[in-house]
């Protein structure tokens, strides 16, 4: 049974717009002018308990409206919403209680205070037993390698070592949802994989549902079992990245790796990216097979080295934009 339901979710923002130039701003003092952006565009979806969903898209697709809906921070024109029974936004202090938020950009940590003591306050706030937050405290210094950091204010932290503690700060009262939005943005490779790994073992040992937004297409090959794309507020694709590719097309990478730079052109395959002798060409296997292609390029070229792949996701990604695109258009 889906512990999450949405459906049909409407969500419209009114925002001031203004002409440019000096003209434009003195009519505005005058004639205030408005225009509607439907943010949320009839979303529908539903999510079962110990998923852990990838939510993809370009900035203003929906993504965060959808979270803030999904939280309770805001309240949409229409729709269906429910989270393990409750309505975000009717029963928002039990529902609160329930769930974590993790903004990549954001902190709930106090800045002029040392990480133990913003976690100690979120204990009063959430009204976390002494002897259940000592135990889950414990466990998430461990996980995260927080001792050190502990009595660092938390201005002195770096951006790793801060959305370590952020991760920890939103999981002490045990929540069985976790948002993570954009949780690995800035972070250097290390602090990323070391972000990902607790993700996985959140997900896999303690069984919490997790729905990520992120523009990491890193991320969501490294760790989402299944991705909704959204784009202009509506659910373009929604399924496992097999699915996902199988949607946006066939399209296959071979990377030739040269005895000396030239240039590359043979029907059936397009060239992507040229660095020295390394050649990345696309390819739709329908149109000409892996091994005539191979064949192909060996037969005009010397060859060192050359490996096929599965076109990249963001690359899948875009070229669904583009077809969803071409079908609204007019």
């Amino acid at each position: 049974m889906a512990r999450i339901v949405v459906e049909e979710l409407v969500k419209t923002y009114r925002i001031a717009a203004r002409k440019p130039g000096l003209w434009g701003a003195l009519t505005g003092l005058v004639k205030r002018e408005h225009r509607e952006v439907r943010a949320l565009d009839g979303v529908s979806f539903a999510i079962e308990a110990g998923e852990l969903v990838g939510c993809i898209g370009p900035t203003g697709a929906g993504k965060s409206t959808t979270i803030k809906v999904l939280s309770g921070i805001l309240v949409p024109d229409s729709g269906r919403c429910e989270v393990w029974g409750r309505v975000p936004w009717a029963d928002r202090v039990s529902h609160v209680a329930r769930i974590g938020v993790v903004f990549g950009q954001r902190t709930q940590l106090w800045w002029d205070l040392p990480v133990v003591e913003s976690f100690e306050l979120l204990r009063d706030i959430y009204s976390v037993e002494p002897s259940r937050f000592a135990e889950a405290l414990a466990e998430l210094v461990a996980l995260l390698d927080l001792g050190p950091l502990l009595d660092v204010p938390v201005r002195q932290l770096s951006l790793g070592q801060r959305m370590r503690c952020d991760l920890a700060a939103a999981l002490l009262h045990g929540p069985e949802l976790i948002f993570l939005d954009e949780p690995t943005i800035g972070l250097d490779a290390t602090s990323k994989l070391a972000v990902r790994d607790f993700i996985l073992r959140l997900n896999r040992e303690r069984g919490v549902t997790v729905i990520l937004t992120t523009h990491d297409m890193d991320d969501v090959e490294a760790l989402c079992e299944r991705v909704m794309v959204i784009g202009a507020g509506r659910i373009l694709s929604d399924g496992t990245l097999g699915e996902l590719r199988r949607r946006a097309g066939q399209q296959r990478r071979l990377v030739v790796e040269l005895e000396a730079a030239a240039e590359v052109d043979l029907e059936g395959a397009q060239v992507v990216s040229v660095k020295g002798p390394v050649v990345e060409l696309s390819f739709d296997p329908r149109v000409i097979s892996t091994a005539a292609l191979i064949e192909g390029v060996m037969a005009r070229h010397g060859v060192r080295d050359l490996t096929v792949k599965d076109a990249p996701i963001d690359a899948i990604i875009a070229r669904l934009y583009a077809a969803n695109a071409g079908e609204a258009g007019p």
